[in-house]
């Protein structure tokens, strides 16, 4: 299937901001189930400072606001041809090591229950459990948006009982790393079948399984990644994939628009 995406992303202040800068992760890559097309982010309002691949190989812009400036838009836009291979990535590494992604990160910090959910990812069919676990955390945290936040913990949604894409994700990393599963953090985007327009990008799982490699979870849909989904970043926990992320000097508050359309 191919996807045609764009996303655009408006910031606007309340004061002249001198000085701002934003790591821009958007652009999708090339894997054995995407192909690339066509793809293309443009600045308004700032310029790219920086082109790198960071830690995690996700391609990352750097972006400055003009300074003085009171705006600044980001659109991400391209076509990707994807294939369904039933959520498996396969034994695809890059930089960091399996056991990089059995430690806790700030978002996926384990408490009491998250350890108790974890039993649900410990058996002799791990891939089996993983299913199971993903299953477990959609009937205890149902899907509510404007419940958590970016910063909201995995172990604080779970207990809460709300969450997003992004707590479902974290909920299901931060339980399989207590398994002693390999498990990392995927963002980008999803086509819908009942819409274009969307709000905002899609987060899942990913958990590595011996003889597989990496296999996709998005837990909020209860299904593995298909045709559907394009990979954006991956990380430890939403904070390393974030689509965009940054700092800012002065005191001028901020607001942002974001418009996702997805389409075959």
């Amino acid at each position: 299937m191919r996807l045609s995406i764009t996303h655009k992303t408006h910031y606007q202040y309340d004061a002249p901001v001198d000085y701002a800068l934003q790591q821009v992760r958007l652009t999708p890559a090339n894997t054995r189930q995407q192909t690339v097309r066509s793809w293309n982010v443009e600045v308004e309002g700032g310029k790219t400072e920086l082109n790198f691949s960071d830690q995690y190989n996700n391609q990352t812009l750097l972006v400055s606001i003009d300074q003085g400036g009171r705006e600044i838009s980001l659109t991400a836009s391209g076509e990707v041809e994807i294939l369904d291979s039933s959520g498996v990535l396969g034994e695809v590494y890059g930089y960091a090591p399996l056991w990089h992604f059995t430690r806790p990160s700030e978002l996926t910090q384990p408490g009491k229950a998250i350890r108790k959910l974890a039993k649900h990812a410990n058996s002799d069919d791990l891939l089996a459990s993983l299913h199971v676990l993903s299953s477990q955390i959609a009937e205890i945290v149902e899907y509510s948006p404007g419940q958590t936040y970016a910063a909201t913990s995995a172990e604080d949604a779970l207990t809460g009982g709300h969450g997003v894409c992004q707590d479902h994700a974290q909920i299901f990393i931060a339980a399989a790393r207590v398994a002693g599963v390999p498990a990392r953090y995927v963002s980008g985007y999803l086509m819908m079948n009942d819409r274009v327009d969307q709000d905002a990008t899609h987060a899942w799982a990913e958990a590595h399984v011996d003889g597989l490699g990496w296999v996709g979870f998005d837990v909020s849909n209860g299904i593995s990644p298909d045709d559907r989904y394009v990979r954006i970043a991956t990380g430890l926990d939403y904070r390393d994939a974030a689509p965009i992320s940054g700092m800012r000097r002065g005191s001028a508050n901020e607001s942002m628009i974001v418009s996702v359309q997805v389409q075959q």
